[in-house]
């Protein structure tokens, strides 16, 4: 038997914080990370496993500050839960007891049940799991023409590192858009524009009728009649949240299937957390539940809940996911904080948009200077800023960070127009021309 203060369930983003957060905050406490996988993907790099950095071993989220802090990992799987005796039971066969637990399984892709031939050989799903992808990496390899299902950002940065490896792509979106879901369509047409220079065909507003072939698959029929040929076919359609160990401990999971929490991550059962991608997420914004899931959220999770653990604090609360998203196609980088224009107009919000493009570096003619377009989304009886937008060099990524920061502080357009900022030439825009402030400056006007 196995004897633990704090048992992490889940070895990924979450529990890797979780962990590390629990014994750096309560050093006296035994911590316990137990996870399925010997080595854990790095959630965000594994499309560029394919193309950019060429195999999973480069993609792999090191254990040496687990290690370092004290914590225990096991590589084994929780079958059961008894919380009333505080113990589960392992697949290898040992019990393990724990003070406290905080459920950090995560999510599995979705394979859709209306959708005929997923089993079909050369059909494959994008799953946080070193050995599938690691086979899926090598199977590919002899693949010549590839359909990607689905053009959220695992589908459109899979597409992009497939085609670097020389593959024909196809990347099919029943959106008008791809990453419709996320961007205003000024910003996703950008996308589909840098796609298609790439070489990438995108395939819009049309729907999957049936993955074609008998025993491997051959090509993909779409619900307009048209068919596309196909050595093998990536499903990108989205994540479920891993709850089945949940419930069948008895933690009720809300609407859309993810375990229900508060805002210290706080389950209904007593002594149990969750954390990451299987627990609720409610918007900043709005409050409604989200289907959100991200690596950065779940991470924040898994602080607030080792914060929490043994004690609250009120200031240790998580108030809402705001959904923060970036990537890049090429040299070029597109991101997104909180609600773009049309989500808040469907939410009822009364907003002021404003736009501004300018140069990332000052003088212009900088060698890798780039035009930079920043949107922001405000609420025009407040001036609070809800979201906004990003396309331009890879510093986006980081800017991106920004605009989620100010959001969550409630600033307002008025904040933001005497914040005081530092630039450089070679590493920001000009501070007569920031496109962050200047697009801020839009919205003020619209707003006297």
């Amino acid at each position: 038997m196995l004897n633990t203060d704090v048992l992490v369930i889940g070895g990924s983003a979450a529990g890797l914080v979780a962990g590390s957060t629990v014994k750096s905050n309560y050093p006296d406490k035994d911590v316990t990370v137990i996870r399925k996988e010997e080595k854990v993907m790095i959630p965000c790099g594994i499309p560029y496993i394919f193309g950019t950095v060429g195999t999973s071993d480069k993609n792999v989220l090191p254990d040496a500050g687990l290690v370092k802090l004290g914590v225990n990992i096991k590589v084994d799987e929780v079958l059961s839960i008894d919380q009333e005796k505080k113990l589960c039971q392992t697949q290898s066969g040992e019990t393990i007891t724990y003070e406290k637990l905080i459920m950090a399984t995560g999510s599995t892709p979705v394979m859709p049940k209306w959708l005929k031939g997923p089993n079909l050989k050369y059909v494959y799903a994008i799953p946080k799991n070193k050995v599938y992808l690691d086979q899926l990496h090598k199977e590919i390899e002899d693949c010549k023409k590839v359909v990607l299902i689905g053009a959220g950002f695992i589908g459109v940065e899979v597409s992009d590192e497939l085609n670097k490896m020389g593959k024909e792509v196809t990347l099919v979106e029943i959106m008008p858009n791809v990453l419709g879901a996320t961007f205003d369509q000024e910003f996703a047409i950008e996308v589909e524009k840098l796609l298609e220079s790439r070489g990438i065909t995108l395939k819009t507003s049309v729907g999957v009728k049936e993955i074609l072939g008998e025993e491997k698959v051959t090509g993909v029929l779409l619900d307009n009649g048209e068919t596309i040929d196909a050595d093998a076919v990536i499903l990108s359609l989205g994540y479920a949240p891993n709850t089945k160990l949940a419930e069948n401990l008895g933690l009720p999971l809300n609407e859309f299937g993810f375990i229900k929490t508060d805002q210290y991550r706080r389950t209904d059962i007593q002594d149990v957390f969750a954390v990451g991608d299987c627990s609720e997420k409610k918007e900043f914004a709005t409050g409604k539940l989200s289907k959100t899931m991200l690596a950065s959220t779940a991470c924040t999770e898994a602080r607030i809940a080792g914060l929490n653990l043994y004690k609250l604090s009120t200031v240790n609360e998580f108030r809402g996911t705001i959904g923060i998203y970036s990537t890049s196609v090429g040299e070029m980088g597109f991101g997104v904080a909180g609600l773009i224009e049309s989500q808040a107009q469907k939410e009822g919000f009364d907003i002021v948009v404003g736009s501004f493009t300018g140069v990332d570096r000052h003088p212009g003619h900088i060698d890798d200077s780039q035009k930079q377009t920043v949107k922001l989304i405000v609420s025009k009886d407040s001036g609070v800023i809800l979201g906004g937008e990003v396309m331009g060099g890879k510093s986006i990524g980081e800017l991106t960070n920004v605009i989620g920061f100010i959001i969550q502080n409630n600033m307002t357009v008025n904040d933001l127009l005497v914040s005081q900022i530092g630039t450089q030439p070679m590493l920001t825009a000009s501070p007569a021309g920031y496109p962050l402030i200047k697009a801020a400056e839009i919205v003020a006007k619209k707003l006297r």
